[in-house]
């Protein structure tokens, strides 16, 4: 253990001389550069060897980097194993010391078994093993994070002095990587910072505690913001994942806000979530709440994150297939670490009010021929009033469900035969053809003319248009001689 310590801080000492390197090189770079613009007879040729020379250095620092962080994991598991190993040691000393315990009575293990049985906390069940493993990992990144951020601030320019200007005209000084959105909107008025849901900075969604980095434009964006709902509601499908894994144990997918709400998608290998536990999992995140867990944001390497998440297939999907860059973010609340873009609000406390109403089950990126996963729905606000306006929404609009009309009037109804088509019934095909002469009336009225043209169309014809490069996912196609056909979901372009 004493040599993997010795090697880890031997490759930080070199990281950090290294780091140093690269801006001396870079200014160097710069500088040459600013002397060939004043002097075009000049040699030019050392700038591209610097330019050079900086990217081997980068390109080795990245296998640093990596090579610190695999240290640092066999570190952490050898303090780890000790520290268990310890434990057992310390734990054997004292029941030779005490004696023997005598084994707990039946009517004593159905007290014990009742109690686990019983109040909310037998809503979540035990961490899946892979939630420790993960934690661990997150921390040692995080204190590589947090070292690089050290170096640069010892090694930085000693004036940091940066302008923030507030929405309002306001203009207050601050430092670089240290002022954050929330002390700059607490130094105005307590009462604005904590009714804040998240930050804009330089036209950019901004995370409350995440330092400015230079001269910033601030915005400070409240509930009524959609894009401060869609934050909202994107932390929140936080807390719902958080409560899916841990009473579940299930594989995370993805988890993102709607119009109205947000949903979670999980993975499980041989059941279903089922309606009647959704009360159970709306306690377990009114519990996650409660604990006031904060967002912890950072950006970590595409490598480090495959490590991290190497026990679900869908996140190394996801970071294989859609991650172009070299790094991305994750996010933390509580024992829940996501690949995420973020931002999010402070703390899970800031979400006052949350309803978890209804599951269904879909299929992963919407591919029948992929993984069916369970899909949960929520919805939440700043505050019970609004929670009480939904609810009272949801119930009216139940009584004005067309289904439910449809049905109790007899004017149509659906089949699985044809799923979304409608059936209709002479009532309802009496106030449809009424409908349809309305319309035909107002045509003639208005000196239009009418066309009917074919359901039906060749995909080359939307290619043609533009529209199949955008909507094909999304409409119904099905293939006749090696060609692509599909059903027209607009008029447009059939008319033209």
């Amino acid at each position: 253990m004493a040599a993997e310590t010795l090697a880890a801080d031997a490759v930080a000492s070199r990281l950090a001389r290294q780091e140093e390197d690269i801006r001396w090189l870079w200014t160097e770079v710069h500088r040459l550069r600013d002397e060939q613009l004043n002097a075009p007879d000049r040699c030019q040729a050392e700038g591209p060897c610097l330019t050079r020379e900086v990217a081997q250095l980068r390109a080795e620092n990245r296998e640093l980097r990596h090579r610190l962080y695999r240290l640092r994991l066999c570190l952490a598991e050898e303090l780890s194993h000790q520290a268990r190993r310890e434990s057992a040691l310390r734990q054997e000393a004292g029941r030779a010391a005490a004696g023997a315990q005598p084994p707990p009575s039946q009517s004593q293990e159905k007290d014990i078994k009742k109690k686990k049985e019983s109040g909310p906390d037998s809503e979540v069940k035990n961490p899946p093993n892979f939630v420790k493993e993960r934690l661990k990992l997150f921390e040692i990144l995080k204190k590589d994070h947090q070292l690089l951020l050290a170096i640069y601030e010892k090694k930085g320019n000693t004036s940091n002095v940066i302008t923030v200007r507030v929405a309002d005209g306001k203009t207050v000084e601050g430092e670089a990587w240290k002022t954050t959105p929330y002390q700059v909107a607490a130094e105005i008025s307590q009462e604005l910072a904590e009714s804040t849901v998240i930050a804009k900075v330089n036209g950019e969604l901004w995370d409350l505690d995440r330092p400015l980095e230079g001269d910033s434009t601030l915005e400070l964006l409240m509930f009524e913001d959609k894009e401060a709902q869609a934050v909202y509601w994107h932390s929140s499908a936080h807390v719902l994942g958080e409560a899916l894994e841990l009473r579940y144990g299930g594989l995370l997918c993805c988890g993102p806000p709607t119009d109205c709400g947000f949903y979670y998608d999980m993975f499980l290998e041989d059941r279903a979530v089922s309606s009647t536990e959704l009360p159970a999992l709306e306690t377990a995140c009114k519990a996650i709440i409660k604990e006031q867990q904060p967002f912890e944001r950072l950006e970590v390497s595409k490598e480090a994150l495959l490590d991290l998440f190497k026990y679900n297939k869908f996140k190394c999907r996801i970071l294989k297939e859609k991650i172009n860059t070299p790094t991305t973010t994750v996010y933390r609340c509580g024992p829940l670490v996501d690949l995420c873009k973020g931002p999010h609000v402070r703390h899970t406390g800031k979400i006052k009010a949350i309803k978890i109403f209804k599951n269904s089950s879909t299929y992963w990126e919407g591919n029948p021929e992929m993984e069916t996963l369970q899909r949960v729905y929520g919805i939440s606000f700043p505050d019970d009033q609004m929670m009480t306006a939904w609810e009272k929404l949801q119930e009216e609009a139940k009584t004005q469900d067309h289904r439910r009309i449809g049905k109790e009037q007899e004017l149509f109804f659906f089949h699985d035969l044809s799923p979304g088509s409608c059936f209709f019934l002479p009532r309802g095909a009496f106030v449809y053809n009424t409908l349809m002469d309305f319309i035909r009336e107002e045509y003639h009225r208005r000196s239009f003319m009418e066309v009917l043209s074919p359901n039906m169309y060749s995909s080359k014809l939307w290619e043609t248009s533009g529209h199949w490069q955008h909507y094909s996912d999304n409409m119904f196609t099905f293939d006749i001689d090696k060609d692509t056909f599909a059903l027209k979901p607009m008029n447009c372009p059939g008319h033209w």
